[in-house]
């Protein structure tokens, strides 16, 4: 009989490629890691790994093994899911991760009530950007991960996964109050070809929106200065060293100094949540989105 936690750490290995990845996604040691998969070995007497420079890598045996193991691990799953369902109880663990400013605005609020409501859900929450919490969700290392869209630039989602709305955030260009357009009503981004913007790092998907959006009103960016979090980004604004896009969701408070002003084009991020169409019915997800839903109808 093949043991379900091996099968486990097999399968961990071949989504994230390394025994210390396999480990860093599983919470245990590297040592931990090598001793399950060497008892698997054993277990099914054929080599399942073979030595790949200063890593290891999957034999032919070891990748049908870990085929094997996607499949049955999902059965498991869409098992645990279809009996939480008929016993109807928010219970077990629920791993959730949210961007930053999703995390600042809508987790402190979402997961207190969760904890309050249901005392017996042990909430584990983390702090990821988009593309990196869709990934957890699809390797099974999160259940639930609140992601965005921009209003013209969608996130890639892969197949397997189910998607329900938290809530549309709007944005506005943050600006020095000295700023020679910070007393109009509204503003419009070809009026800022000549500014430093203030953005995220380098690769990130909202960073690359910026970049697309500005360049689509005629403007070729020029890039001051880069921060992962809204306050620092919020910060430099106020010392003057540029501008902004400063969405409303975990922006607050806004430093004294800095003026928003609204732009004609009214952009807005679409804030989703995601998890994994085999733990639909399960009650913890549901109530989860329930609570990051009731959280977003008090962001003002």
């Amino acid at each position: 009989m093949l043991n379900l936690e091996r099968l486990r750490t097999l399968d961990a290995l071949s989504r994230h490629g390394s025994v210390s990845a396999a480990a860093e996604g599983l919470h245990v040691t590297t040592s931990a890691v090598s001793q399950q998969l060497a008892k698997l070995e054993r277990e099914v007497g054929q080599q399942l790994l073979a030595k790949n420079g200063r890593g290891v890598r999957l034999t032919d045996a070891g990748r049908l093994l870990a085929e094997h193991a996607s499949r049955i691990l999902s059965q498991v799953e869409l098992a645990q899911a279809d009996l939480e369902a008929q016993r109807g109880q928010v219970a077990g663990e629920l791993r959730l991760s949210a961007f930053p400013t999703a995390a600042r605005g809508l987790f402190p609020v979402a997961l207190s009530a969760l904890r309050r409501e249901h005392p017996a859900l042990r909430l584990r929450s983390r702090e990821l950007e988009p593309a990196r919490g869709i990934a957890g969700v699809v390797r099974g290392d999160l259940d639930l991960a609140v992601v965005l869209d921009w209003y013209n630039k969608p996130m890639p989602l892969p197949d397997g996964l189910v998607k329900a709305p938290v809530l549309d955030d709007p944005a506005d260009v943050a600006l020095p109050a000295g700023h020679r357009l910070a007393d109009r009503d509204e503003v419009d981004l070809g009026e800022f070809a000549e500014d430093e913007w203030i953005t995220w790092g380098e690769g990130e998907f909202c960073h690359e929106w910026l970049m697309f959006t500005l360049r689509s009103r005629g403007v070729e960016p020029i890039v001051g200065h880069r921060a992962a979090e809204t306050h620092t980004q919020l910060n430099l604004v106020q010392a003057g060293l540029g501008v902004c896009i400063a969405p409303l969701l975990g922006r607050h408070p806004v430093p004294e100094g800095v003026v928003m002003v609204p732009l004609k084009q009214r952009v807005r991020r679409h804030v989703y949540v995601v998890w994994r169409a085999d733990a639909d019915r399960r009650p913890s997800i549901r109530a989860a989105v329930r609570a990051l839903q009731e959280a977003a109808a008090k962001v003002g």
